[in-house]
C-alpha cells in the first residue's frame, strides 16, 4: 500500500496542475479577447462572461503558478523525474496547447483570407494565450534537467502526427474546392461554383482557406518531424503512429479515391443515359475522389521509404495495413457485383440502378484486387519463411478470418430471417432474391475472404513446429548509446521479439576500460551471440559502453 502511495499522489498532483493550467489559459484568453478593439464591449450584456474570466483569472494563475513551482523543485528528485504522471503530463498539455493554439490562429488567418473579420479578437487571443502555454511546456519538454525521461518521444510524435493529419485533409479540402470550381464553371453554372465554396463570397476565397489550412498544418509537421527529430525516433510508438498515419489513413485515402475514379470513368463510358445521369451529376465525386487519390497517394509515397528503414515489425505491419485495406475494397467489390447480378432478375439492365451499381462493385474489386496481389503476393506467400518473422502475420489471419466469420454468420441469421419470413408469408420467387441480395453479396465476399485466410493460416501453422526448437523472446529491451537500428534489427532477425529502445544517457565506461579512441563498438554478430540460449518472454540487451553486449532473461 505505501509504495502505490506517491503513484497516487502524482496523479492528483498533476491532473490539479492540469485543470488550473486550462483554467488560467481561458481566462487569460477571456480578458485578452475583451480588451482587443473587435467591438466587444468589456461589460455590459457579456457580465456573466466576464465575471468568469475574472474568476479563472484571478484564481488560476496565482495556483497554477504556485503548484508548478511545487512540482518544479521536486523534479530536482529522479525519482519525480522517472513518474509516468510528469511524462504524461507534459505530453499531454503540450499537445492540448499545440491543437488550441494552431486551430485558433489558422481560422484567424483563413476568416481573413476569406474577408471574415467577426470574432476575430476571439481567435487571436486564444491563439496568444495557448501560444505560451505551448512555449511555456516545450521549454519544461527539452529541459536537460527536468524534463520528462519515459515518455520524451510522445511530444514529437503525437504533434508530428496532428500536423500532418490536418495538412494533408486541408490540402485534400483545397484541391477539392480546386477542381470542383474547375468543373463546374466549364459547365458554366456559376452559382454551383460560389455554392460549393461554403461561405466564401468567392470561388477561391474558400480555396485559399483551406489552402491556409493545409500550410499550417504542414509547417506543425515539418517542425516536430524534423526540428523536434520525430524522424529519427525508433521507438515502439513512433512507429505505430508513422504505420496508422501514413500508411493505413494515406493507403485508405488513396484506393479510396481511386476506386472513385475508376468509378466515374466507368459511367462515363457506359452509363451516359442523359435523361437520368446528366454528365454534371456523374462528375459529382469527382473532385474529392481526386483531391483524396493524390493527397492519399503523396503521403504513402513519403512515408513507405521510411517505413522500409524500420524495424522488421514496422515493415510487416505496414505490409499486412495495405493488404488490409486492399482486400476490404476488393470484397466489397465482389459483394456489390454479386448484388447487382441478382438485382438482374427482376429489371433490366438498362434504365435501372443496376448498372450503375455493377459499374461501383467492378471499380472497387480492380483496384483493391490489383493493390492485395502487388502487397499480399498469394502466389509467393505459402513459401515465405515463418523464421524470424514478428507474429503480426499469424495475428492478421486471425484477425481476417474472425471478422469474415462474423460478417458471414450475421448475413446468414439475416438470410435465414427473409427466408422465413417470405415462406411463412406466402410469397417466395423473385421477391426473396431481391431481399436477399445484399446479404447474400456479403455472404459470398466474406466467405471467400475467410476460407482463403484460414487455408494460409493453417498452412503456417504447420510450419510453426518446425521452429519451435530455437530461442523465441516475445518482447526484448534494448539499452544502448549507440545508434540502435542495427543492433534493434538484428534481435528481431535472431529471434523474432518486438524491441524496445532505452537510449543510455551516461554510458561511462568502467575504470579498467580503456580510452574511448581505443575502443571498438560492438557488432550485430555479437548481439545475436549473446541472445543464444534465452527461452524467457523477455530479455534485456545491454550494449556498450565499449564492446560490451550482454542479455539477461526477465520474469514476466
Amino acid at each position: 500500500m505505501s509504495s502505490a502511495l506517491p503513484a497516487v499522489r502524482r496523479l492528483i498532483l498533476y491532473v490539479l496542475l492540469f485543470a488550473l493550467v486550462v483554467i488560467a489559459a481561458s481566462g487569460l484568453s477571456g480578458l485578452l479577447t475583451r480588451a482587443l478593439p473587435s467591438g466587444q464591449v468589456l461589460a455590459g450584456e457579456a457580465t456573466a462572461g466576464l465575471a468568469q474570466s475574472l474568476a479563472f483569472t484571478v484564481i488560476g494563475v496565482p495556483l497554477a503558478g504556485l503548484l508548478w513551482w511545487f512540482v518544479w523543485r521536486r523534479l530536482a528528485d529522479p525519482e519525480e523525474r522517472r513518474s509516468t504522471a510528469w511524462d504524461l503530463y507534459v505530453a499531454g498539455l503540450y499537445s492540448v496547447a499545440l491543437v488550441v493554439a494552431s486551430t485558433q490562429l489558422l481560422a484567424l488567418l483563413a476568416g481573413l483570407v476569406e474577408g471574415r473579420t467577426e470574432g476575430w479578437g476571439g481567435f487571436l487571443a486564444r491563439a496568444v494565450v495557448w501560444a505560451g502555454v505551448l512555449a511555456w511546456h516545450r521549454w519544461m519538454w527539452r529541459s536537460r534537467e527536468k524534463g520528462p525521461l519515459l515518455l520524451a518521444d510522445v511530444p514529437a510524435v503525437v504533434g508530428a502526427g496532428y500536423g500532418l493529419a490536418l495538412g494533408a485533409v486541408m490540402a485534400g479540402t483545397a484541391l477539392t474546392r480546386l477542381i470542383r470550381a474547375a468543373v463546374q464553371s466549364l459547365s458554366g453554372d456559376q452559382m454551383a461554383v460560389l455554392a460549393g465554396q461554403g461561405e466564401s463570397r468567392t470561388w477561391w476565397g474558400g480555396v485559399l482557406a483551406a489552402a491556409v489550412w493545409a500550410v499550417g498544418g504542414a509547417l506543425v509537421w515539418l517542425w516536430h518531424w524534423i526540428v523536434e527529430g520525430g524522424r529519427r525516433l525508433r521507438t515502439g510508438f513512433s512507429d505505430v503512429v508513422l504505420v496508422l498515419a501514413g500508411i493505413f489513413a494515406a493507403g485508405v485515402a488513396a484506393l479510396g479515391g481511386a476506386g472513385t475514379v475508376l468509378f466515374v470513368v466507368l459511367r462515363l463510358l457506359f452509363d451516359r443515359d442523359e435523361a437520368a445521369a446528366p454528365v454534371l451529376s456523374l462528375l459529382d465525386p469527382l473532385p474529392a475522389a481526386l483531391a483524396a487519390g493524390t493527397i492519399g497517394w503523396l503521403v504513402w509515397a513519403y512515408h513507405r521509404p521510411l517505413v522500409a528503414a524500420r524495424s522488421i515489425a514496422a515493415q510487416q505491419a505496414a505490409r499486412l495495413v495495405t493488404a488490409g485495406i486492399a482486400l476490404v475494397g476488393a470484397a466489397s467489390g465482389v459483394g456489390v457485383i454479386i448484388n447487382a447480378l441478382l438485382s438482374l432478375v427482376r429489371a433490366p439492365l438498362a434504365g435501372t440502378g443496376a448498372r450503375t451499381l455493377l459499374l461501383g462493385g467492378i471499380a472497387s474489386l480492380a483496384v483493391g484486387g490489383l493493390v492485395w496481389w502487388f502487397v499480399w503476393k498469394p502466389t509467393h506467400v505459402l513459401s515465405e519463411p515463418l523464421a524470424g518473422q514478428p507474429p503480426g502475420r499469424r495475428i492478421y489471419l486471425v484477425v481476417v478470418f474472425g471478422v469474415s466469420a462474423v460478417a458471414a454468420l450475421v448475413t446468414l441469421l439475416v438470410i435465414g430471417f427473409q427466408v422465413f419470413r417470405s415462406w411463412l408469408a406466402g410469397g417466395g420467387g423473385l421477391a426473396l432474391i431481391a431481399d436477399i441480395r445484399v446479404p447474400l453479396g456479403i455472404l459470398v465476399a466474406t466467405a471467400l475472404a475467410a476460407s482463403y485466410h484460414y487455408a494460409v493460416w493453417r498452412h503456417d501453422r504447420a510450419e510453426l513446429p518446425a521452429h519451435a526448437a530455437r530461442p523465441s523472446i516475445g518482447k526484448a529491451i534494448l539499452v544502448t548509446a549507440l545508434d540502435p537500428e542495427p543492433f534493434s534489427r538484428a534481435i528481431t532477425e535472431a529471434t523474432g521479439a518486438t524491441v524496445t529502445i532505452w537510449r543510455s544517457i551516461d554510458g561511462l565506461p568502467s575504470k579498467q576500460a580503456p580510452p574511448p579512441a581505443q575502443r571498438e563498438a560492438p557488432s550485430t554478430e555479437a548481439v545475436a551471440k549473446a541472445l543464444e540460449g534465452i527461452r524467457s518472454r523477455r530479455a534485456l540487451v545491454l550494449v556498450g559502453p565499449g564492446d560490451r553486449v550482454e542479455a539477461l532473461p526477465l520474469e514476466g
